[in-house]
């Protein structure tokens, strides 16, 4: 018996570099390179297709993920997150079907740019306060919304978590337990909304050997990586990840 399955070289070859920007991403740098995956691939395939094909990918590198950084989140911070990036989630099912992929990445994209210029032209003062507590439900529910429309709900979040100035491991760790709830909750409105065909989930299952090796390069860098050079290459991450989201919606 066969499956069906994507045989494209072309979406292979790009979307093994997506899978392991997203291991490191998921385990390393929650900020930045991880919401390239859902643009890198959809150079190959639709947006809601590189999505639906990523799911089983996700859940795999946030259990690895998780368990890598079991004692070191901020139990505080993350029961604080939770219920407005769920009502992220919740906004994006409804509104799944009325808004083009390519407006959200604008909008993603857009300010993703803004708040980089903000950090590198006005950087905070060491003893500046955390960002208000309104502020960051606005943006950890935009970071769920974006994450359910293309797996790109970094930006919005570091936003807010960023200027917390976490350590890197706790930083990832907090990052990897709240992107595993949200996207657990993501499984049923995706299969509701048609996504999880068998195409996708088998075209997943190979890709699925990668989340490992992704996950524990990025526990490894984490771990052993200056705290000034991991923001930098948050930065970098969010610079490349503006970019492209932007060029994706002005070429519709």
């Amino acid at each position: 018996m066969s499956f069906p399955i994507n045989s494209d070289p072309f979406f292979y070859a790009v979307a093994v570099p997506a899978v392991l920007l997203l291991g490191v991403s998921k385990s390393g740098f929650g900020a930045g390179f991880g919401s390239l995956a859902v643009p890198l691939m959809a150079l190959a395939v639709t947006v809601p297709e590189a999505a639906a094909i990523l799911m089983p990918v996700l859940f795999v590198m946030d259990v690895l993920g998780m368990a890598a950084f079991r004692r070191d989140y901020d139990k505080a911070l993350l029961k604080f997150l939770l219920p407005f990036g769920l009502l992220g989630t919740l906004i994006g099912t409804l509104l799944f079907s009325v808004l083009a992929p390519h407006i959200v990445a604008g909008i993603v994209g857009v300010f993703t740019l803004l708040f980089l210029a903000q950090r590198l032209l006005f950087p905070p003062k060491a003893d500046a306060p955390p960002p208000p507590r309104w502020l960051g439900a606005i943006l950890t529910a935009a970071s769920g919304f974006t994450s359910f429309v293309a797996h790109a709900g970094g930006p919005p979040i570091s936003a807010y978590v960023i200027p917390l100035r976490l350590s890197p491991v706790v930083f990832a760790a907090t990052m990897s337990f709240f992107f595993f709830f949200i996207n657990l909750s993501k499984w049923i409105p995706y299969a509701w909304l048609g996504l999880l065909d068998m195409r996708n989930l088998m075209t997943s299952l190979v890709l699925l050997p990668l989340a490992p090796l992704g996950v524990w390069i990025g526990v490894r860098l984490a771990r052993r990586i200056n705290m000034v050079l991991f923001y930098r290459l948050i930065y970098l991450g969010l610079f490349l990840t503006g970019t492209k989201l932007v060029w994706d919606a002005l070429q519709g």
